[in-house]
């Protein structure tokens, strides 16, 4: 039998970032296979079946202006959405969703099978082969051979994964899954080094031994929005989540566990995340704190399962759940398993390039957990980014590299590549200091180009797209040429609480009011009313994209200018121009610095951190600027 087979791609791992790089690679036309260890397992949630968040939400709107799927799958097994940040401004309105986890895998799966040019191979990867400079296939552990023109490693969690339960350590990738034990080793005699973090998960409810009736419901939403531009409505039923609080005697119980505890007692010696703590570390860091918020999630339509958000921990599970009925509405609460914290190789990201093609080996790339990030949206915005990239390598085409004002995982991409991570990388909306450009309702605006560009968008897509696009222009553009006189509108600023008008004044600007919104006026304008009731599938999402672009025109378009102006410096190439250890005007941490990351451009240097304003003058002057 012939066990050498040829592909011009390999992906090593199937979650988010695996499943949005084989997809964008084989609809770019280059033949793929992705290679998963467990094809029930595809696209895993392995902590909480949820997408999106803060930051997180934008990120999934811009995979899938790019043409990923994952806001489609999100959508078609959501079981519960929500708006975040409703309450701030636009630049920070992030969309999340519950998911039927079995329904996501499913649905994820369908995706894969059905995506021409793309196959799947069970199995694990265990060597990546090389000529000496560039990638020429991998060897799994059956025993077979995948010859290819570019890999991406996308293998999450499971590079010697060990999990935590108190004293008990069990290798493993996830729960109830084998870790991958060979191939780190293969990538390390590359001259690619890896290190170690850890992460980890709460323990999971049955729902017949909660008392829900000592909860807090917390409803979702039911309007408009959603994570793909071009979705149908959420078809499955929207299902309730909860809220509670830890209180002193569960306190008590989870540090009398501390002396076991794998993150106190020695066990774990890697990076743990900053931003997703375990309930232990919840209680040493703030131990001022008499209560901290737990949050019950369902895991599906049809089990019993429940996903206790906020309660992260390795502690023994008899502590555990010893800790939980401590509180009432778990006082006889049954689990189907405890939490735990895993520890993985991960390769740091300051050995990539923009384009997540390893420096060392061409054709090589990196996406996802083996980065040093967290989330499975930040997985899947590299995916997408790596996938695209190992077929443009394939086909001879461009990298795509996102800069900093055009989308949130072009910030995630320069920040790993630019400055490396000290802990696991979670991406937050501070993060970007373009938000106001960068929000989740103009994604499509932003990104959609490159989809077309690419072959990644759809006709349908392509359609809706620039229907939408034209809808808003109008809206916008008739705001902007058309003024109202003070018969015609101050009824209804008086009714809103707004000053009334002494003269005339143009829509745009009486919408730009804090207390007026595109809706009210238009209810006392019949030709704007008509401009917002024309018949399309995506009106609801026109009228708020057009009232963002409005009353937030001054601050888009001084954000613009400076972008702008920063942009400048990122045309300015500077890989391959200086021996930097030789440039003694340089502070010896810049000399460094460079000569580890060998920033591509003047604007990238000035990202490292350790490289000053002052450096950079230097450089400047050096290229004669």
């Amino acid at each position: 039998m012939d066990t050498d087979f040829h592909y011009d791609i390999v992906v090593i791992g199937a979650g988010h970032a695996g499943c949005e790089a084989a997809r964008a690679a084989a609809l770019m036309g280059a033949r793929t296979v992705v290679i998963t260890m467990d094809m029930n397992k595809i696209a895993q949630m392995s902590c909480n079946p949820a997408i999106g968040g803060i930051a997180k939400g934008q990120i999934v709107r811009e995979v899938d202006a790019l043409g990923g799927a994952t806001g489609l799958v999100t959508d078609a097994t959501a079981i519960q959405f929500r708006m975040l940040n409703r309450s701030k401004g636009p630049a920070v309105w992030s969309p999340r969703a519950q998911c039927d986890r079995a329904r996501f895998i499913t649905t994820w799966r369908h995706t894969l099978e059905n995506t021409d040019g793309l196959d799947i191979w069970q199995d694990e990867a265990t060597e990546i082969l090389t000529d000496g400079r560039r990638v020429t296939g991998i060897r799994t552990l059956w025993g077979a051979t995948f010859r290819c023109r570019a890999v991406v490693v996308t293998a999450g969690t499971f590079l010697n994964g060990l999990m935590h339960v108190g004293r008990v350590q069990v290798p493993g990738g996830r729960c109830a899954e084998p870790a991958a034990t060979r191939l780190t080793a293969s990538i390390n005699a590359l001259g690619i080094r890896s290190e170690r973090m850890k992460t980890g998960t709460p323990v999971r409810i049955d729902a017949r031994s909660v008392h829900f009736d000592l909860m807090e419901e917390q409803p979702g939403e039911t309007d408009f929005h959603r994570f793909s531009y071009i979705s149908a409505p959420r078809p499955l039923p929207q299902m309730k989540c909860w809220t509670c609080n830890t209180n002193a005697e569960a306190h008590r119980t989870l540090l009398s566990g501390l002396k076991d505890s794998p993150l106190y007692n020695g066990q774990i010696k890697s990076i743990g995340p900053r931003y997703c703590p375990s309930v232990e570390t919840k209680l040493v860091t703030f131990p001022e704190r008499t209560q901290h918020p737990l949050f019950l999630e369902p895991e599906g339509t049809d089990t019993n399962e429940l996903y206790l958000n906020g309660f992260s921990s390795s502690l023994p599970m008899d502590v555990q759940i010893a800790a939980l009925r401590c509180i009432p509405c778990f006082s006889d609460v049954r689990v189907y398993r405890p939490g735990y914290a895993i520890e993985y190789d991960f390769f740091p990201p300051t050995q990539l390039r923009h384009s997540l093609e390893t420096k060392a080996v061409e054709g090589l790339f990196f996406a996802g957990q083996v980065n040093g990030t967290t989330g499975y949206e930040e997985a899947a915005g590299q995916g997408l980014i790596a996938g695209i990239n190992a077929a443009q390598r394939c086909s001879g085409g461009e990298a795509l590299v996102l800069h900093r004002d055009e989308g949130y995982i072009g910030v995630l991409i320069d920040d790993l590549v630019t400055k490396g991570v000290d802990e696991p990388y979670r991406m937050f909306t501070s993060r970007a200091e373009y938000r106001i450009l960068l929000r989740q309702d103009n994604a499509d605006a932003r990104l959609t180009p490159y989809a077309e560009r690419l072959g990644l968008a759809s006709a349908e897509r392509l359609r809706r797209f620039r229907a939408k696009s034209e809808a808003i222009e109008a809206i916008t553009a008739w705001c902007a040429s058309h003024t109202l006189r003070p018969a015609d509108i101050n009824a209804y600023l008086e009714q809103v609480g707004s000053v009334p008008l002494h003269g005339g004044a143009r829509v745009d600007e009486l919408v730009c009011r804090p207390q007026a919104t595109l809706a009210g006026v238009a209810a006392y304008v019949p030709e704007l009313q008509a401009l917002l009731d024309a018949p399309t599938e995506d009106r609801e999402e026109i009228e708020e994209a057009a009232e963002v672009a409005i009353k937030y025109a001054g601050y888009i378009a001084r954000e613009r200018v400076i972008a702008d102006k920063m942009q400048r410096l990122e045309a300015i190439r500077i890989r391959g121009r200086f021996d930097y250890n030789s440039l003694q005007q340089l502070s010896t941490e810049a000399r460094q610095k460079l000569t580890a990351i060998d920033p591509e451009t003047i604007a990238q240097a000035g990202r490292i951190p350790g490289v000053s304003p002052s450096d950079i003058s230097v450089l400047l002057v050096l290229m004669g600027r």
